[in-house]
């Protein structure tokens, strides 16, 4: 399940696409019409720049906006990055591998599975883009 600050992250990326010619936006202006609370945003948005997926202008006028096109942006970069593993167990994860203590991968069925659910998220995931979230 998608935590409140993924699904605030792509409310937030997903307005920016919406309107990217109109940036850069407020802090403010999206917490608002995306009824995200002001400081969870603040720190999401911050999170996003130093990851380079945002960056943000000073003074009059200023705001954050795109870094890169969000087209170029995938699902699963923005989950990694606000989650975390996107697979289900750490022992079927490919950037966040952990061996489990009590099994033998080999032999565990569970593990063969989850490595599939984690194969198809992932193909759907790296495939669709901030601007496959904008609904025209």
């Amino acid at each position: 399940m998608l935590s409140k600050k993924t699904q605030y992250a792509f409310k937030a990326l997903t307005f920016m696409a919406e309107q990217q010619h109109s940036g850069p936006f407020l802090i403010a202006e999206i917490a608002d019409k995306k009824k995200i609370p002001l400081k969870f945003l603040e720190s999401i948005l911050l999170e996003l720049k130093k990851a380079g997926i945002l960056n943000s202008k000073k003074g009059k006028g200023g705001g954050y906006f795109y870094n890169a096109a969000p087209d170029t942006i995938s699902l699963a970069t923005i989950m990694r990055l606000m989650e975390g593993p996107i697979a289900l167990l750490p022992c079927v994860s490919l950037n966040f591998y952990q061996k489990c203590e009590d099994c033998i991968e080999q032999k565990c069925g569970l593990n063969k599975t989850l490595v599939q659910v984690r194969d198809q998220t992932l193909e759907i995931l790296e495939n669709k883009k901030i601007t496959d979230l904008v609904i025209s």
